[in-house]
């Protein structure tokens, strides 16, 4: 077997066990108790998930090379890489389904049906061999004949990691586009989508969003609390877990948000973990939003928005708490395409769709019944509202929750080394989430479908 001729699957079996008791150990010591947690401390973690990402690279790899008869001793030409790299993406993209990623191994043709964008794929992984190739050309000194390119089972290993680094980019097209379909179904900018509507687009012309309601609500992508009915929060939805292309049984793969872009930039100009509300306002009253390609403009903040964050500051000393469940809360209603809802810590999951306990696609029949009732749920794109006769702030919740202990704020390295519980895993996830997002995945019995 792969484990045993290269010796590395073990390596990602042993951390994959170790992790969660190294990690619980952290946050139930004395340490965690009367320090909380550093930057140190995150680095430490991450340091530890990135080497679990590197250890599960080597293992798919080692599955690769033995499937294309290759040893990690033996330097492979380009055309004998190309296969490796190819076979590697199949592993990787299907997870832990060995059964189906056999079956579109061995049959090229279902792998282009099942993968519409295989094509795409392909490209993207013979260019991250041919910008390994570059680079090496490039170090080396020119000489009279042009040797044939070689590449080392370390090439190999350094293309996997390039895969996993960049691949969030290079998807982010189809998370755009997946957003401009849900945009185009929000005429009143709630950043919300009703349920038959989004059901009634599913049937009709994008099969992609067919999750079944108990689904989205374990995702925390539905909005159940309007007068309108049951709506799909479009951010939170486009960061679910059900659009991750790649699912682990350690991290996945999903779109970026845009909200981080939004977030960067208050703080950079705020350059504090708390704000009065009306330096807020001036910021964010100075930026721009962009919700599709098509629609670009200032950021609105109408009186009632200005009142909850004047009332989270009254409730907080004087001050708005810049990592604190309440204020992104407010954000999501000022940008609500782009910054996803913050629900309650635990009432939601990051839950991949082979984990998820129930159907985690709806019926025909319900997506059908569902959209029956659009006429009672969708308003006329041409019926003029203001968003407060919408209820569309009805979600909206006085419960807090706070990324740091914002006591002492004036004693800088004091609120530094502060993290909370929570907190700590946030900034853990956060560091990693430019490409991936950490996933707790069960070890074994998970298979995933056939992507359509």
């Amino acid at each position: 077997m792969a484990d045993s001729v290269f010796g590395l699957g073990g390596n990602a079996a042993i951390l994959a066990q170790r992790l969660p008791g190294l990690v619980e150990s952290v946050l139930e010591s004395r340490h965690a108790e009367e320090r909380g947690f550093d930057l140190h401390d995150a680095a430490f973690v991450v340091a530890a998930v990135e080497r679990l990402i590197f250890d599960e690279e080597s293992h798919l790899l080692a599955k690769s090379y033995e499937a294309q008869g290759q040893t990690p001793q033996k330097a492979l030409g380009e055309a004998e890489m190309q296969q490796v790299v190819e076979d590697y993406l199949v592993r990787w993209l299907m997870g832990d389904d060995e059964e189906g990623t056999k079956l579109l191994l061995d049959n090229r043709t279902l792998l282009e049906t099942s993968f519409p964008h295989w094509k795409d794929l392909e490209a993207f992984g013979h260019g991250q061999l041919r910008a390994l190739t570059y680079v090496q050309q490039k170090s080396q000194p020119l000489s009279g004949k042009a040797l044939q390119t070689r590449y080392s089972y370390q090439d190999a290993h350094d293309v996997a990691g390039s895969i996993t680094r960049s691949f969030a980019s290079f998807w982010q097209s189809e998370c755009t586009g997946l957003k401009e379909s849900l945009v185009a179904m929000d005429p009143f900018h709630t950043g919300r989508v009703p349920l038959s509507k989004f059901y009634g687009t599913g049937l009709d012309e994008d099969w992609r969003f067919g999750e079944s309601e108990s689904y989205l609500r374990e995702l925390g992508a539905l909005d159940e609390t309007g007068m309108h009915g049951k709506q799909v929060i479009i951010p939170n939805y486009i960061q679910a877990a059900s659009n991750c292309i790649v699912t682990t049984q350690h991290y996945m793969v999903c779109c970026t948000t845009d909200c981080n872009d939004i977030m960067t930039e208050i703080e950079s100009e705020i350059a504090q973990p708390t704000a009065q509300a009306a330096r807020i306002l001036e910021v964010v009253g100075n930026m721009t939003t962009v919700s599709s390609l098509e629609d670009e403009g200032e950021v609105r903040i109408d009186d009632a928005l200005a009142a909850q964050l004047r009332s989270i500051e009254a409730a907080n000393g004087g001050e708005v708490p810049l990592h604190g469940r309440l204020y992104l809360q407010w954000l999501h209603y000022v940008f609500p395409r782009e910054c996803p809802f913050p629900h309650k810590t635990g009432s939601t999951a990051v839950t991949a769709p082979s984990e998820f306990s129930g159907e985690y696609v709806a019926t025909l029949q319900e997506m059908q019944a569902m959209r029956a009732t659009e006429n009672d749920t969708v308003l006329p794109h041409n019926v003029t509202l203001a968003k407060e006769e919408l209820q569309w702030m009805s979600q909206w919740s006085e419960e807090e929750e706070l990324l740091l202990s914002y006591e002492g704020l004036s004693n800088t390295v004091s609120w530094r080394r502060r993290l909370i519980i929570g907190g700590f895993f946030a900034l853990l996830a956060a560091s990693v989430a430019g490409t991936v997002k950490i996933s707790h995945h069960k070890a074994s019995g998970c298979h995933r479908q056939l992507p359509l």
